[in-house]
């Protein structure tokens, strides 16, 4: 497909109530949502999700938008298509949320071209997704209880909560003496631990959690797998994986039975079915898909990875209520009575993006035309 021209919009949105992890705490977010549109006039959206300290990534929302303007925009000349989009910015080093934001809006485009939802032209296999809940550091125990029972009582099938040193044992146990043993929970890090740390995890053992999700360094594999042989809990890992490289590291080195694959992070749903393939249809192993504070755009992106068959746990994929007062998609995104998100009918994302909504809430914009 050949393109007329690709937009970046900056948006600021401002969730609900603050989502504090490991690293800090968020109130409001920038999303740099990109507008590509072919010839023919037909639109294809994606998001850029970095934001905007360099935290959980090295990207922010400034090195996005500087390396999409200068160098990946320039290299979208003549037939340009989502499944080659890899090779077009393959001299570019890392920037994975910058790629994957471009590469995003190219796949919701090509579905909508062929008049196919997203999720069936990527291979989804499913047409409900299960959806779970991530809850962030809480300031008191009787806060997390409450928050994370309202979740329950709405019907989220899973709940993860944020830990780091010094709000990790005592939370997990408040929650199943609360809510008991049979609420499907685990634990997020975010990196925050070292190998030091090992009787925190064997006594998080106690509690029959699913996973443990990315407890040592952002970008290590050999920690994880010396953890692994501490502990019966299964680790999960999120920041280590950036592509399906580190995948197949991770398991050689036995540093994880689980991977959480977030799109945006690992350079768009590509690499997204590439890690799927290596590490659900040749290894056997589970994957789930998590989020990144999105918009609806995003969120459509996850929606359509999450119905991937080797997708095996709920996903961090909730309502558009759960975060945001008012959406930038129609319809916005909803939970199902059964905990679940229907994947669309409607072709690409299948959600309209409020153009004009956006446009006038832009902090600021850019405009190539190949």
């Amino acid at each position: 497909m050949e393109l007329r021209r690709v937009e970046l919009l900056e948006v600021w949105v401002r969730l609900k109530s603050p989502f504090e992890t490991s690293f800090g705490k968020t109130l409001e977010r920038p999303a740099i949502l990109v507008r590509a549109e072919e010839r023919g006039g037909e639109v294809g959206w994606g998001e850029v999700v970095a934001d905007s300290g360099p935290w959980y990534s090295y990207e922010t929302n400034e090195t996005a938008w500087h390396v999409i303007r200068d160098f990946i925009l320039p290299q979208l000349k003549g037939d340009v298509g989502p499944r080659g989009f890899p090779a077009l910015v393959s001299r570019i080093r890392g920037h994975n949320m910058a790629k994957a934001g471009v590469e995003m809006a190219l796949w919701d485009l090509a579905a909508k071209l062929e008049g196919r939802p997203l999720w069936q032209y990527i291979g989804g296999v499913r047409d409900r997704i299960a959806s779970g809940v991530s809850v962030g550091i809480q300031p008191s125990l009787e806060d997390l209880v409450r928050v994370v029972d309202s979740y329950v009582q709405e019907g989220y099938q899973r709940v993860k909560i944020k830990i780091r040193p010094g709000y990790d044992v005592e939370p997990v146990r408040r929650l199943r003496e609360v809510l008991g043993p049979s609420l499907k929970l685990q634990v997020d890090a975010n990196a925050a631990y070292t190998l030091s740390d090992v009787e925190v995890f064997r006594r998080l053992d106690d509690f029959g959690l699913l996973m443990i999700e990315q407890p040592l360094g952002w970008r290590d594999l050999v920690d994880h797998a010396e953890l692994a042989r501490h502990i019966r809990t299964p680790i999960c890992l999120d920041e280590s994986v950036a592509d399906a490289d580190d995948a197949r590291k991770a398991y050689q080195l036995g540093s994880a039975m689980i991977i959480n694959v977030k799109p945006a992070r690992v350079g768009g749903l590509g690499e997204t079915l590439r890690i799927h393939d290596l590490w659900y249809r040749q290894l056997g192993r589970p994957i789930w898909i998590g989020g990144m504070l999105e918009t609806g755009v995003g969120r459509g992106h996850l929606v359509a990875a999450a119905t991937l068959e080797g997708v095996r746990y709920p996903n961090d994929i909730s309502a558009s209520s759960r975060y945001y007062e008012e959406d930038i998609v129609e319809p916005p995104w909803e939970l199902n009575r059964d905990g679940t998100i229907s994947a669309p009918r409607a072709s690409g994302i299948g959600a309209e993006v409020l153009e004009d909504k956006v446009r006038s809430a832009a902090k600021r914009a850019y405009e190539f035309r190949p």
